[in-house]
């Protein structure tokens, strides 16, 4: 069973290119590049990641792609950025689609002030042209963004999505996002998304967490989706700001431990590759 990390982030620390890295974070403001990937990969037993963007630039995903070839198959896919507003959207889609490597595209949402951006037309008309160039879209929202979410992914039924994070909602001791579960379990309706059971501990909003505290997030995360359009993810490095690689692996290793194998396999690598068309 090969094993794939759905999302990970690789990049050389600069505090202007990396603006949203905070001063308080300073687990990640240092370089974070294939090499460093490879041990985290190694001592996990995991085989290949996907490499998704940090930056909103065109330079990101050279950087990336860079990154990918010199990893020698460890980075199976990248999931880059592109100005879907852009009148020369095609264009550049058509260029970076032409890599094997470059399997996807995002935006960061979740960083837009205008509630609206998700219907906004020049946005929707570059949607429209991810599926020609077989081009997934990873959608990322914070929990409130659900609502805009859903309706955005309606008008683009054909459009395979991948929604990051389990949306994003806000997990705190004591009190469930009832908000988000219900929102959530609403999107999970869609066929045409897949959610990765990423990036979930960075939202704790505790001095800690525990895998009872985000239990019941990731177990309606698996009744909602099922095993056969959730995939394993680890939001690597930025996981670091409440955890380590490894004890997040087996956080989910030990969720996942009375699954079929049939589950195991399709959760820890078949829907990534799946999603995202790995080879």
């Amino acid at each position: 069973m090969n094993r794939i990390d759905s999302h990970q982030h690789l990049w050389q620390y600069d505090p202007v290119e990396y603006g949203w890295i905070g001063a308080s974070a300073t687990a990640l403001r240092r370089d974070y590049l294939h090499a460093d990937l490879a041990r985290e990969l190694d001592a996990a037993r995991i085989d290949a990641a996907v490499a998704v963007q940090a930056r909103q630039s065109l330079a990101e995903n050279d950087f990336l792609l860079a990154q990918a070839e010199a990893s020698k198959g460890r980075i199976a896919g990248v999931v880059g950025w592109v100005d879907l507003q852009a009148d020369d959207v095609n264009a550049v889609l058509e260029r970076y689609a032409a890599r094997p490597r470059f399997v996807g595209v995002r935006h960061v949402v979740q960083g837009e002030s205008d509630p609206g951006f998700l219907a906004r037309p020049a946005f929707n008309r570059g949607i429209e042209r991810l599926r020609a160039h077989r081009l997934v879209y990873d959608v990322l929202v914070y929990a409130p963004q659900l609502p805009a979410a859903i309706v955005f992914v309606d008008r683009h039924p054909s459009q395979p999505f991948v929604l990051d994070h389990i949306a994003k909602p806000a997990i705190a001791s004591g009190r469930f996002d009832e908000t988000w579960a219900r929102d959530f379990r609403e999107i999970a309706k869609r066929p045409h998304v897949v959610c990765k059971l990423s990036g979930v501990v960075t939202e704790v909003r505790d001095a800690s967490w525990s895998p009872a505290l985000i239990g019941p997030y990731l177990d309606l995360a698996l009744e909602a989706f099922g095993p056969a359009r959730l995939m394993f993810g680890s939001d690597w490095p930025v996981v670091r700001l409440r955890t380590e690689y490894i004890d997040w692996v087996r956080t989910l290793e030990a969720i996942t431990a009375t699954w079929s194998q049939a589950e195991q396999s399709a959760f820890w690598g078949g829907n990534a590759a799946r999603a995202y068309g790995l080879r």
